[in-house]
């Protein structure tokens, strides 16, 4: 194989492959007989259709594209490795030359790891992040605590009143047809909720069990269905059984039902406790932020585009899994959300470079001051992922393999990095 290396500007690299001819004529053969079964020739049976024959049929160049597919992974990879290049994007691949008894070759666009030039980085100056827990916050808390723990009371001698939690049947009509999707049995809704069109919820108000309504409304002018959108309809709509929401007290002896306390006071006091421990480890994270925010803009980076473009669409692809994992697919959740593929990874390019700004720094100031993780610190590290996935910690180590080690190693350095930094960070309060 032939390779030729031209290192560009920005942390660029073009790299151009030739694949020598026998392993043209290989990669070529491969794809005619993968496609050779879907491939008919009067006289032939499927499948024994000679190589010869089709592309004199379908032209010499009928497999030139599956057997470049085939070829390219296999030849870029030995040719990433030969270059001694960090290669930090995917390649932007560029076909050259593909003829018969001719080598294979094409260039691949690559960006290469970009060198740091670090700046001032012990000492940064940040705006301090102050820790009060409000006696609004712990009431907000409490309230919660006590919305948790309600329960739904049936109601039978009288009519629907506002916040009540309706149990209704309804059918609507547009010009006296019934529309997809307007029909419901046993719905649930809350008079007040808003979650209905117009003032169908108001309309319900004085409406008692067993009985029919007809309730009128008018769709929005913004409505997700062309076929509705500002149009009047008719709801009929049967009230089948109403509920309120019954408080609890706040007072001790709802504290010891919901807690390891016997009195208000001392569950008052550990709720405060807990929000004080919660904002503290916010106000840690913001501190963090702020001093790596800090970091890069002392330092001197070129991250090339194709970097950025890189590691966006890995968060794209990220981002995609969850949504599945959540049971909705991909095609679903652009639908609704009107993006594309591409909006969506040029909506993350900013937080896909500062990302790689992030890693870029630390690594260089772990590098610098000679940060490693311990083995008593990777031992700890274990221990902790073996207990989240409920499994021995020395099982555990037999299944990492060297470069997921590595990795655990590098993140335990650069937390450590991290904790320095802020450490040594000037933290001022706000003008």
């Amino acid at each position: 194989m032939g390779l030729q290396v031209e290192k560009l500007e920005k942390n660029m690299a073009k790299l151009t492959i030739e694949v020598p001819v026998e392993k043209v004529e290989k990669a070529i053969d491969s794809a005619y007989k993968k496609q050779r079964n879907n491939m008919s020739v009067p006289g032939f049976r499927k499948g024994k259709v000679p190589r010869q024959m089709l592309e004199k049929m379908y032209g010499e160049r009928i497999f030139f594209e599956d057997a470049a597919n085939e070829m390219i992974p296999e030849a870029f990879e030995s040719a990433a490795l030969e270059s001694g290049l960090e290669i930090v994007s995917h390649p932007d691949i560029e076909v050259v030359k593909m003829a018969k008894n001719e080598p294979f070759v094409f260039t691949a666009m690559v960006a290469v790891k970009p060198e740091v030039e670090l700046g001032q980085y012990k000492g940064v100056e940040v705006e301090k992040t102050e820790v009060e827990v409000t006696e609004e916050e712990i009431q907000a808390e409490l309230d919660k605590a006590l919305e948790q723990n309600s329960r739904l009371v049936p109601v039978e001698d009288r009519a629907v009143q506002d916040s009540d939690i309706t149990s209704i049947d309804f059918e609507g009509f547009v010009d006296g047809v019934p529309f997809d999707g307007g029909k419901g049995e046993d719905y649930s809704l809350t008079i007040g909720s808003h979650s209905f069109i117009d003032t169908f919820e108001e309309q319900l108000i004085g409406v008692k069990i067993g009985e029919e309504v007809e309730i009128n409304v008018k769709f929005p002018e913004e409505y997700h269905s062309e076929e509705l959108k500002g149009k009047p309809a008719l709801f009929k709509v049967t009230v089948k059984e109403i509920k309120v929401k019954e408080i609890p007290e706040m007072d001790d002896e709802f504290a010891s039902e919901v807690s390891e306390f016997e009195t208000l006071e001392e569950y008052k006091a550990d709720v405060k406790e807990k929000l004080k421990e919660k904002k503290e480890a916010e106000a840690k994270r913001t501190k963090e932020n702020k001093v790596i925010d800090k970091l890069i803009e002392n330092a001197t980076i070129d991250v090339p585009d194709l970097m950025v473009q890189t590691q966006a669409r890995q968060m794209a692809n990220e981002f995609a899994n969850r949504i599945v994992s959540q049971g909705i697919s991909m095609e679903q959740y652009l639908q609704i959300t009107g993006m594309t593929e591409d909006k969506m990874v040029d909506q993350m390019k900013p937080q896909a470079l500062r990302t790689i700004q992030t890693s870029l720094v630390l690594e260089a100031i772990v590098e610098k001051e000679n940060i490693e993780a311990s083995e008593e610190e990777y031992n700890k590290e274990l221990q902790t992922m073996a207990e989240m996935y409920k499994m021995e910690a020395d099982k555990l180590k037999e299944l990492i393999s060297e470069n997921e080690e590595k990795q655990i190693k590098t993140d335990i350095a650069v937390q450590k990095a991290i904790d320095m930094l802020c450490e040594e960070a000037v933290e001022r309060k706000e003008a």
